[in-house]
């Protein structure tokens, strides 16, 4: 039976591995077997064990400075109507310029963050958004800078 991250008992060492990866998922076993004071094999069967044990969920990347200037991002508050969610959730799982969605309490049900090449493919987004079926009102906002990211 293999572990789940539920069940799954994190020691020191393996939060540390996890916090190295989270600040750059490329750097190579031998690099981080010499921070954690491990060897390359330890460092492989720890990863390999998150891995499955689904701690960690994926290896990504940061775009650089100058693509990610030139992207578009906004936030789209939505007021849905009665047990629409799972519809509004499955069009947005269509949209490629969705980036996440996430169920909140407040006056609104969901924020959907957006990212799209372009003012005009962000204004089509945005229509396409309040176009669903069950959306019954949005709300959006541009972001124009990120002053911190971790």
């Amino acid at each position: 039976m293999t572990s789940t991250a539920d069940d799954m008992k994190l020691d020191a060492r393996d939060l540390a591995l996890v916090r190295l990866l989270e600040t750059d998922s490329r750097l190579p076993t031998s690099t981080l077997a010499k921070r954690l004071g491990v060897s390359r094999t330890t460092v492989q069967t720890r990863i390999d064990r998150l891995v499955t044990a689904e701690v960690i969920a994926g290896f990504t990347i940061r775009l650089g400075k100058p693509l990610e200037s030139r992207i578009v991002r906004g936030h789209v508050l939505v007021t849905a109507a009665p047990k629409a969610a799972r519809h509004i959730e499955a069009s947005l799982r269509t949209m490629p310029q969705v980036e996440a969605l996430h169920s909140v309490s407040g006056p609104f049900d969901m924020i959907v963050q957006v990212a799209a090449a372009s003012i005009g493919e962000l204004d089509q987004v945005l229509d396409d958004i309040g176009l669903i079926d069950g959306v019954e009102r949005t709300t959006s906002s541009i972001i124009l800078s990120t002053r911190i990211r971790r």
